[in-house]
């Protein structure tokens, strides 16, 4: 739609606004001008509008009570368009901030419902070109911004393990759906820990990639520094095939200026891991009035077992392990408010590929449709208006120039191991709260289980979850952290605990569905 010419009330309300003391003549000038410059939009409106793609027609359908058990799809589809590559045969779900063209996209909020997309996202064309087959769009948590699944609009996603429980999130429809043995792969994304929390809780294998290993192109943002897309599987050899067909630059995606192409990551996944250190981190464990001591037992005996296969095994101290959350709060809570809910989700000042449409459907979003988001987004977004109200961004800047004490911290560690190990998690899925639930209690239920996984998004070094056991009856994740861009070794140290415990065990259902 084009932009309409001012009324003298809408500059007068501008010139008010930021207190620009221009008085009515001038402001009839002023509008004069604005009128001449709005023919520049109006052109580069006419060149968008001819080389905008039409999205495809693909079937789709939100799937009734009774086909979704877990919660855990948004749109069900059915998208196959080659029978050869390293995916043909394999079944896939995409997380609902990713785009899938002419398929609807929600978010998991109420802002996007109705919104259907007109490209794929890189990750969904690579999936195809491999030979994936797409079965739908797994649902997420409101615009992303909760590590449990319990704010999504269309309803809480289940743990497969034990339906009372969260998924995790923002990712859980694919945890979910992964776990239960409904697809064999998916795509999730990861501002805070959002592909390994719902990994972690629902006994999957994912993987937080370097920063700018996996395009992010056509999925919503969050925040440009902390965004990530990347698999969960149920095995490694699954998750390494994956990653090797979905990694790289696909010239579209500012955040891939350093990214590798054309790695192999199946590549000595079952090579030894004798010799290798592996530094386990012990500001990891024991978070005081927040971990479960038998869930930091089990990632310990996990360490031991790495040992035992011939790893240089030892605790180390990094005292900045447990600062990198603070930095991570600043970051994502300002910097979240500035792109993702001023900014409309791209945001601007950078070159990439934006989605104009999905941006106009946020302002939308916003204007009609703000009382119905979730509880965790309210408080952010009045957490970062105070606070921006009162620095001008500055605690965003302080936060970002104090991000490379903590690389250097990891880097530093790093230098003398060759990944580290910590909880995923500080404790398996609670139970996901009820409709009645305080504000005090939904945002804690949303927030509390980032210490560990934050840390990684403010670095972006690869960070990958395996499940190591369960405690309390659900499953346990242990996090292997190696140095940029080396997700090889990290891989390989994921297959080798595999092979260790024998496989990762599956959830009963995943049982009954995967092996008949």
């Amino acid at each position: 739609m084009p932009i309409p010419a001012p009324e003298l009330d809408d500059l007068r309300a501008i010139s008010q606004k930021w207190r620009l003391d221009i008085g009515d003549g001038d402001l009839a000038i002023f509008k004069a001008l604005i009128e001449g410059a709005l023919g520049s939009y109006h052109e580069v409106d006419a060149m968008y509008d001819t080389s905008k793609p039409s999205a495809p027609e693909r079937s789709s359908h939100r799937p009734d009570d009774t086909d979704n058990e877990f919660g855990a799809w948004y749109y069900r589809c059915d998208i196959h368009e080659s029978d050869s590559g390293p995916l043909a045969g394999r079944t896939f779900a995409i997380k609902d901030n990713v785009t899938v063209a002419g398929v609807p996209m929600m978010n998991g909020s109420r802002i996007l419902e109705g919104y259907v997309p007109l490209r794929d996202a890189t990750v969904v064309t690579r999936i195809l070109e491999a030979g994936g087959r797409i079965l739908g769009k797994s649902a997420c948590e409101d615009l992303c911004f909760s590590g449990a699944s319990h704010t999504c609009a269309t309803g809480p996603i289940r743990n497969p393990w034990d339906t009372s429980r969260t998924a995790g999130g923002s990712s859980g429809g694919s945890g979910a759906l992964v776990a239960a043995g409904e697809v064999d792969m998916a795509i999730a994304g990861d501002q805070g820990g959002s592909i390994r929390m719902p990994s972690a809780w629902c006994g999957d294998a994912g993987l937080k990639a370097t920063f700018g290993l996996v395009p992010y192109t056509g999925a919503y943002p969050i925040e440009w520094t902390i965004d990530h897309l990347g698999p969960v599987a149920r095995n490694m050899t699954d998750l390494a095939t994956f990653l090797t067909v979905i990694a790289g630059p696909d010239g579209n995606d500012p955040r891939q200026a350093q990214a590798p192409s054309g790695i192999d990551y199946t590549a000595g996944l079952d090579d030894s891991i004798e010799g290798l250190r592996v530094g386990v981190v012990a500001e990891g464990f024991d978070f005081e009035g927040l971990s479960d001591p038998a869930s930091d037992s089990l990632v310990e005996n996990a360490t031991n077992l790495l040992a035992d296969a011939g790893a240089v095994v030892e605790t180390i101290s990094i005292p900045e392990h447990r600062l990198a959350l603070h930095v991570w709060n600043v970051i994502a809570t300002d910097g979240a408010m500035w792109q993702m809910i001023r900014g409309n989700g791209y945001g601007m000042n950078y070159r990439g590929l934006f989605d104009p449409e999905l941006m106009e459907q946020t302002m939308r979003g916003w204007r009609t449709s703000a009382d119905a988001t979730s509880q965790t987004l309210k408080f952010v977004m009045l957490c970062a208006e105070h606070a921006f109200g009162h620095t001008g961004g500055a605690s965003y800047a302080r936060a970002a120039n104090v991000r490379s004490l903590i690389n250097t911290a990891v880097d530093e560690a790093l230098a003398d191991h060759d990944v580290l190990c910590y909880p995923t998690l500080p404790f398996p899925a609670k139970e996901i709260p009820t409709s009645d639930a305080t504000v005090d209690e939904y945002v804690a239920r949303a927030l509390e289980m980032i210490p560990n996984t934050a840390v990684s998004n403010v670095t972006g070094n690869p960070d990958l979850t395996v499940p190591v056991a369960n405690g309390e009856g659900m499953p346990v994740g242990m996090s292997i952290v190696g140095r940029q861009w080396d997700e090889s070794t990290v891989l390989q140290v994921g297959r080798a605990y595999e092979k260790l415990v024998g496989g990762f065990a599956q959830s009963p259902i995943a049982k009954a569905r995967v092996n008949g």
